[in-house]
């Protein structure tokens, strides 16, 4: 969970370090001079201010002129801004511990591991106490076909398994079916998954039948407004796959969902 937060600051640091110098460059390609922007009533009007700070007001053909010596003055700003903080990223990574509490833990040895209560659960214990925590999926009925997960669980749909296994193979930790209650009523998500990178709580639903129009109606546009109702939200923390009749479920798009929103 807790991503190290010098690293953040290092990241950061090398992203401004690496803009600086394009933006000098561009720079040094505009025009001297900078802009003055006067507003009267409804009309607006530029002026040219030079190097000695004398004033020349510009005109509708002077157009490119307005715009590179705007452009410049934003970029002037950026640049100064961007050094700022660097200078101040550069101090706070200095300063910045090489250890943080939490990860003191990690420093242990396993032996004095053992006796040792985190001040802050590690990412092990705390995906075994989400998973561990009981909940009743939703009941199957007689005759309903049986598809069976790595994890030994049963799913309704074969691409709900693939699903599954998929989710277990990238070591994502999932609910199947888990409930939920949503204006007053309680909805089963496909699979309610934790991020463990944030301990984020996220939703995967499979629309099996999106041909279907009662189907769609009711498992997909019912349930998604639903869901925006009590601030699950598409692609923030609702994700949704697809399949009907003639577009089979296209495992490419489900592990790239995994690989840039679900780790």
């Amino acid at each position: 969970m807790n991503q190290n937060i010098r690293e953040i600051l290092k990241e950061r640091y090398e992203l401004l370090s690496a803009l600086t110098s394009p933006i000098d460059k561009k720079l040094k390609g505009f025009p001297s001079g900078s802009i003055k922007v006067c507003r009267r009533g409804n009309n607006v009007y530029f002026y040219y201010i030079g190097k000695d700070g004398t004033l020349k007001l510009l005109n509708a053909s002077d157009q490119k002129l307005i715009g590179d010596l705007i452009q410049k003055r934003y970029l002037e700003k950026v640049l100064n801004a961007t050094q700022k903080e660097i200078s101040a990223l550069r101090r706070a990574i200095k300063q910045y511990p090489e250890i943080t509490a939490e990860q003191i833990y990690y420093q242990l040895k396993e032996d004095r591991q053992k006796f040792v209560k985190p001040i802050v659960q590690t990412d092990e214990q705390y995906v075994r106490d989400w998973l561990s925590t009981p909940y009743t999926p939703k009941g199957f009925d007689e005759g309903d076909p049986v598809f069976p997960t790595r994890k030994g669980e049963r799913v309704r749909s074969k691409s709900e398994m693939i699903i599954a296994d998929r989710l277990l193979a990238n070591g994502i930790p999932y609910k199947y079916e888990c409930p939920i209650m949503v204006n007053g009523k309680i909805i089963h998500p496909d699979f309610t998954i934790l991020r463990v990178s944030d301990r984020k709580i996220l939703y995967l639903e499979h629309c099996g039948k999106a041909d279907d129009p009662d189907y769609a109606e009711k498992r997909i546009v019912r349930r998604i407004n639903d869901y925006s109702q009590v601030g699950i939200i598409q692609g923030d923390n609702l994700y949704l796959t697809f399949e009907s009749s003639k577009t089979p479920f296209d495992v490419r798009v489900l592990d790239q969902i995994i690989n840039r929103c679900f780790k």
